[in-house]
């Protein structure tokens, strides 16, 4: 009777860049520039600004979640936290992308209701606020660029910042067109269009987050390619148990049981297949599990829909 091994081999070739200087001049920025676009928007009665606002508040606290994340997710595993803190990173980004669409809906129904008003708009004050809102927006989110393909946590702080200096080009146009032609219902009719931009710019990110926390293959890994290539692997006869899931935002892990009938491959194999696992698919952290294939102890785990 012959038994089966199980072999183990961790790659952690992602680990998160620091971003401390970005979050902490971006955060400084925005929660000054929200005291002052409060202020203007409430003195020029502009929702527009009142809305950009709340927005560029939600995104003061979005950094502050991914900020503390990015942070958590370099502590070191302990006997009770076996993958560290890794996991807080997806956290920060469902809770940033939920926030966000609560916060979306809240003024999106203030600019309807607005709609029925269209109370007087200082115009001139909303171009001027808004302008420099654009340019601490860019300045901030510039710092988030690099970053913003390999972390979706980073992706996340990036996305926001962007889409908050397109918000204020849209509320400068807003003021010039009340300016140019008084009708002052454009300015919840910008901020219905600043709102809309928001939500979908918003909502891959909640999707992809959501996916995420729930262990599903993260995007960018086509598990069926992933299911070939080990299938294809010498000497290898059968794939099953097969889970690929996302350790972080940055770190995706993966299991998998491969009956190898002629006996174990050895560790030069394993070495090789995590190594090509990593080039390949960039899964960093993956756990293989030889079997034999003897047919008085098959594996539990082999059919598809057995978890």
């Amino acid at each position: 009777m012959t038994h089966s091994h199980s072999h183990h081999s961790h790659h952690n070739h992602h680990t998160p860049k620091n971003f401390n200087r970005a979050f902490g001049v971006s955060i400084a920025l925005n929660i000054g520039f929200v005291i002052v676009e409060a202020i203007y928007g409430i003195l020029a009665n502009s929702l527009a600004l009142i809305a950009d606002a709340g927005h560029n508040l939600s995104d003061v606290l979005g950094l502050l979640l991914a900020w503390g994340a990015s942070i958590l997710v370099r502590r070191l595993p302990t006997p009770h936290r076996t993958f560290g803190w890794r996991r807080s990173s997806i956290l920060a980004a469902l809770l940033n992308a939920s926030f966000l669409l609560i916060v979306s809906g809240g003024l999106a129904w203030e600019a309807i209701q607005r709609l029925h008003e269209s109370p007087t708009v200082a115009g001139n004050t909303v171009i001027i606020v808004a302008l420099i809102g654009m340019a601490i927006n860019a300045i901030s989110a510039s710092m988030f660029f690099v970053g913003r393909k390999g972390d979706l946590n980073i992706r996340g702080a990036f996305l926001h910042l962007a889409a908050d200096a397109l918000v204020s080009l849209g509320v400068v146009i807003s003021g010039i067109a009340i300016v140019l032609t008084g009708l002052h219902w454009i300015d919840p009719v910008m901020s219905l269009l600043v709102i809309a931009v928001i939500v979908s710019g918003t909502w891959h990110l909640f999707q992809e987050s959501s996916n995420l926390i729930l262990d599903a293959v993260p995007d960018a890994i086509d598990p069926l390619a992933v299911r070939t290539y080990l299938a294809q692997l010498a000497g290898v006869s059968e794939v099953h148990d097969l889970h690929i899931w996302a350790m972080s935002t940055t770190e995706n892990c993966l299991t998998a049981h491969l009956i190898v009938p002629t006996g174990h491959p050895g560790d030069e194999f394993l070495h090789k297949l995590c190594h090509d696992l990593h080039d390949r698919f960039d899964i960093d952290h993956a756990t293989i599990q030889i079997e034999l294939g003897d047919s008085h102890h098959t594996c539990t785990l082999a059919p598809d829909h057995i978890v």
